[in-house]
């Protein structure tokens, strides 16, 4: 890999490793995360997107292969993990195994705390990553009382008050009702709209459909295929290879395209919103009730 970043904010490169010397989870991973975009990782279980992620932040060791961060190769001294863990932090699909403070705020000031920051700059930082996650309220809330999804986004929390370069997550939207994927979505699109790049797990087709730039696709510790989000969902020999559909959306949307009521040549509409959007603005819902009563 070349020594300039090229945008490039992470990337891995070959990677190789075994549970136990034994249980192959990653073979020959190269993947690459570009600064200021949002990337799914998509994968049945088993597919290796929890131990990827485990890598990516420097918790795991590679067999074989590297990873570089801005260009350069990851460090895995004591004083370099603890670099590396400043540019790219891990949120865990289980809040509890990252909660452990009395109090949110407890939670969230421990990481900066022990940068050996000024306390006046902790006390900035907890207070900016507990507005960015809309939890500002709860700060003096015992972490025990939160619910799920409180405690989704104060481990987010405790994540942004390291003020990563990158942020990833794994699994963020798992054990939320509809209104908390909503409202963590928006609260991670906040985030990377003030330059923060996201990196996501999860087994919502649909979900990383509407919120992805770039997918990559993972099949029993290999990388089948990485790109942007519509060309890399349509692709249904890849999707198949890894035990996953294309979305209903993308179906919908090619349909409607090849039977001439959506234009060609355009991106298709990635979230049903935005397909709705594209119907009034084609005026093809006209088209649509002339068709059914024929």
């Amino acid at each position: 890999m070349a020594e300039l970043n090229d945008g490039i904010a992470l990337a891995a490169s070959d990677l190789h490793y075994h549970y136990d010397g034994q249980v192959c989870a990653l073979q020959g991973i190269d993947l690459t995360v570009r600064q200021g975009r949002r990337l799914a990782v998509l994968g049945a279980n088993g597919a290796g997107k929890s131990t990827l992620f485990l890598h990516l932040n420097g918790t795991l060791k590679p067999e074989r292969g590297e990873l570089r961060i801005n260009g350069r190769k990851a460090e895995y001294s004591r004083s370099g993990l603890l670099a590396w863990r400043q540019q790219v932090a891990l949120v865990f699909q289980n809040p509890d195994d990252q909660l452990f403070a009395p109090t949110i705020e407890q939670d969230v000031s421990f990481a900066p705390m022990n940068l050996g920051l000024h306390e006046i700059e902790v006390a900035e930082r907890v207070n900016e990553a507990l507005c960015a996650l809309g939890i500002e309220h709860l700060r003096q809330r015992p972490t025990h009382s939160l619910s799920f999804g409180q405690k989704k986004r104060a481990a987010i929390a405790g994540a942004m008050a390291m003020r990563p370069a990158v942020l990833i997550l794994d699994e963020p939207s798992a054990g939320l009702d509809p209104q908390g994927v909503e409202s963590l979505m928006s609260a991670l699109d906040a985030l990377q709209q003030r330059g923060t790049t996201l990196v996501m797990a999860t087994h919502d087709i649909e979900l990383a459909c509407g919120w992805a730039d770039d997918i990559a696709v993972l099949h029993a510790g290999r990388l089948l295929r990485q790109g942007a989000t519509e060309a890399v969902l349509r692709d249904k020999e890849t999707m198949n290879a890894a035990g996953l559909r294309v979305p209903l959306i993308l179906e919908l949307g090619a349909r409607l395209q090849s039977m001439g009521w959506l234009p060609h040549g355009l991106e298709l509409p990635r979230t049903s919103e935005a397909l709705l959007e594209w119907f009034d603005a084609a005026n093809v819902h006209s088209a649509v009730r002339k068709a059914a009563t024929r």
